[in-house]
């Protein structure tokens, strides 16, 4: 089994053999040249498309922006990232369609030894610096709204159509359909039709504007 197919299964891996090593270093480079640019450079979208070539249409980032591969990270259509968006991506990062993410998101799949010991540095057999890591993947769903400042951990799968609270820690799954929050995050309750922001008649002008945002 080769280091890649260890480290996108989840087992412990060697980062700095067979190029993975140079797959990180070339995702740091795009993300740089991507951070460098002003926001209505048309090279960021080409820039996106090499570091996110698993990604559906309408992509748009804030920046700044840093990942681990992008490779290993798939995005559904019309995506929103707010500035500051981290994702570790050692395994799998699947996100549905339309998520919105707030300023300062991080999504981490990578998982160190507990005991202190087993996180230390060793010469592998090509000579360089390494350590053990192994990391699990992580799933968001569709129509989820991600909050800003929120943690992500190693594994969890969010389900479709969530919300998650600024500054949560997520750190086991979310069922469809849930509001949760806090660190841990936890489910507060379900999202309804009573959350409909045409109930919250004092947002709008008039009931002509209710109707015109009906029909976007």
């Amino acid at each position: 089994m080769t280091e890649h197919q260890k480290m996108l299964n989840g087992m412990i891996y060697d980062g700095n053999k067979e190029g993975l090593d140079k797959e990180r270093i070339k995702a740091h480079k795009l993300c740089k040249q991507f951070n460098d640019l002003d926001e209505d450079d048309s090279k960021r979208k080409e820039l996106l498309d090499q570091i996110f070539p698993n990604k559906g249409k309408n992509l748009v980032i804030a920046g700044n922006l840093m990942v681990d591969y992008g490779i290993y990270t798939s995005f559904g259509d019309d995506c929103y990232a707010n500035f500051n968006l981290t994702i570790l991506d050692t395994c799998q990062v699947k996100i549905g369609n339309r998520v919105f993410f707030g300023p300062n998101v991080s999504i981490y799949t990578p998982i160190h030894p507990f005991i202190s010991g087993e996180r230390k540095y060793y010469i592998n057999d090509d000579n360089n610096i390494t350590d053990m890591e192994y990391g699990k993947p992580i799933t968001i769903g569709d129509d989820c709204w991600i909050c800003g400042s929120v943690v992500i951990l190693p594994g969890v799968n969010i389900g479709n159509r969530c919300i998650i609270g600024a500054g949560s820690v997520v750190s086991r799954d979310i069922e469809d359909d849930s509001l949760a929050y806090g660190n841990p995050a936890r489910v507060v309750r379900k999202i309804t039709k009573d959350d409909s922001i045409f109930l919250k008649k004092n947002l709008f002008e008039n009931e002509v504007e209710i109707e015109k945002y009906k029909k976007r």
